[in-house]
């Protein structure tokens, strides 16, 4: 099962023997190995940084990271506890981006939600395929936002066990926390973050007006969403329509206290494929001789 942050992960094997071939000096070993888990480093990226370009950025640093200091490997893990604790640090440590900055709290977010006037789309000259696909935009940068609103060590436990059901086992070893300090600290995140919602999310709650379609005007005069430039989503009306029903069921049995599915549900684009880039820049000779790759004295 290639998810290599579910339980019941079983690439161990196949990781090893590709971190053996790429030092043995197997590009293609370690084209496999990037390509195995650059998709799913961006997946967490993306929802600690919010902005798709400062996720990218940062998921590439990690790719080199994690690609440059294979050889200091040993195994005293498994690879992917190992990378996925050099990403976990290093998206802990970025620098915070223009949103992250803005957004300082639940009471911030609230007010900016109400800021956002409820107006209909009806005016605009845009199908109704086009008109679910700007809407899901909006949903899924509001529900990206609510995340910012956790300080960033609950932001990251929440991605990883509410998001992505990261156990506690490897959860702590991730974060080099306790099994009990994980559960802990993400069931602090998950009582601030859903008594948020609870309040205030028409997702989560039918009784609250706030709803999607009706911020999607307003979230496009704000800048929040750019119709010509989808942040989040792919721009594929097809893909609207033909997830329409799926979504309409998921939201019927998020409602309650299924929270998770708001945030595992997204119909979000696919992560972007960096080996190229990778590849460039750690050929380039001024980094390899920076880093001292080629061991020359």
């Amino acid at each position: 099962m290639h998810e290599p942050l579910a339980d019941q992960y079983d690439g161990d094997g196949v990781d090893q023997e590709l971190v053996c071939a790429a030092l043995e000096g197997r590009g293609d070993a370690l084209d496999t190995l990037v390509r195995r888990h650059q998709g799913f480093i961006y997946d967490i990226v993306i929802r600690m940084l919010w902005e798709p370009k400062d996720a990218e950025d940062a998921t590439q640093e990690i790719l080199i990271k994690i690609v440059t200091g294979l050889a200091s490997f040993r195994g005293d893990s498994t690879f992917r506890t190992w990378a996925y604790r050099i990403a976990a640090n290093h998206v802990l440590n970025w620098r915070r981006g223009r949103v992250e900055k803005l957004v300082t709290g639940f009471d911030y977010f609230d007010k900016k939600i109400d800021e956002l006037a409820d107006l209909d789309l009806a005016g605009e000259v845009v199908a109704a395929a086009e008109k679910r696909l700007l809407a899901e935009e909006t949903r899924v940068a509001c529900l990206s936002g609510m995340l910012l609103c956790l300080d960033r060590t609950q932001r990251l436990i929440f991605i990883l066990g509410e998001v992505f059901e990261v156990s506690d086992v490897l959860g702590g070893e991730i974060l080099s926390i306790t099994r009990q300090n994980y559960r802990q600290r993400l069931a602090r995140a998950r009582q601030q973050l859903y008594a948020f919602m609870r309040g205030k999310c028409g997702l989560a709650n039918p009784a609250n007006p706030c709803r999607c379609a009706r911020k999607t005007r307003g979230a496009i005069r704000a800048g929040i969403v750019d119709p010509k430039s989808l942040r989040f989503v792919p721009s594929h009306v097809a893909t609207i329509e033909r997830s329409a029903k799926e979504r309409s069921h998921t939201l019927q049995r998020v409602i309650g206290s299924s929270y998770p599915h708001l945030f595992r549900n997204q119909n979000r684009k696919g992560p972007p494929d960096l080996l190229a880039k990778l590849r460039a820049i750690l050929s380039d000779r001024r980094f390899r001789g920076a880093l001292n790759l080629d061991g020359e004295p």
